[in-house]
């Protein structure tokens, strides 16, 4: 079984969770965009030959990812030395902030970035489940000794119950971010996006979360003195 992270640094696992989206956040609303669109084009001429509206609003996509990919990487270096590892479902999902980011900064594309969720959660929900139809206990292995008393019944209804999870977050990133571009056009489209990523996803995470405890408490598990974590968010 994976050993959990040190004691007393829920914080820290937080910080190593969220803090990159939330830089993402802070850079793609709070940085104007003729500020962004001056920024990038110190760096690169990939903005060059663009019409003015696309060119502020792929200034803006790219220094957000850029600042999302750079803060992902801090992020795990941070859970390295304070948290004493790198926690699987964070190395996945910044390792695809990374490929992904790449991929929208190189191709100009912020498809492939709004992508990056839907085959996150698809992943997780597939492992998962993969796991839960073979016998073999990988939200256990993952994050057993955050679940402390938590007996086999316990895992396998957990197990079921992120599996669903994470489809419909599949699901839904992808009914997000591709209807809005539809519905009102791509640079308004990607600001929902944005919104919906922070201020929908984290607090929706957190709540399914907390509402597993009470199942969870009557399959055996015994709270400490930090809740039970939350796994990271897409």
């Amino acid at each position: 079984m994976t050993a959990g992270p040190k004691p007393g640094h829920g914080g820290v696992r937080a910080l190593v969770d969220y803090g990159p989206l939330a830089l993402f956040f802070v850079a793609n609303f709070l940085i104007p965009a003729e500020v962004a669109r001056g920024i990038v084009a110190q760096f690169t001429p990939m903005l060059s030959g663009m019409k003015q509206v696309e060119a502020l609003l792929m200034a803006r996509v790219i220094l957000a990812t850029t600042v999302f990919v750079i803060a992902s990487i801090v992020a795990l270096v941070i859970a390295r030395l304070k948290l004493g590892r790198v926690p699987a479902m964070l190395l996945i999902s910044a390792g695809l902030v990374i490929v992904f980011g790449g991929l929208t900064m190189y191709f100009r594309d912020p498809r492939f970035i709004q992508t990056k969720p839907t085959i996150v959660y698809a992943l997780l929900a597939a492992t998962l489940g993969f796991g839960l139809a073979t016998g073999r206990p990988l939200l256990q292995q993952l994050m057993g000794s955050s679940y402390p008393g938590l007996r086999e019944s316990g895992w396998r209804r957990l197990t079921l119950n992120w599996v669903w999870f994470f489809a419909i977050m599949a699901v839904l990133n992808e009914a997000v971010w591709r209807g809005a571009a539809v519905a009102i056009g791509p640079q308004r489209g990607w600001d929902l996006w944005a919104i919906y990523k922070v201020w929908i996803v984290i607090p929706f995470t957190m709540l399914f979360a907390i509402a597993n405890v009470p199942m969870l408490m009557r399959h055996g598990l015994t709270l400490g003195d930090e809740p039970p974590p939350v796994p990271p968010e897409g």
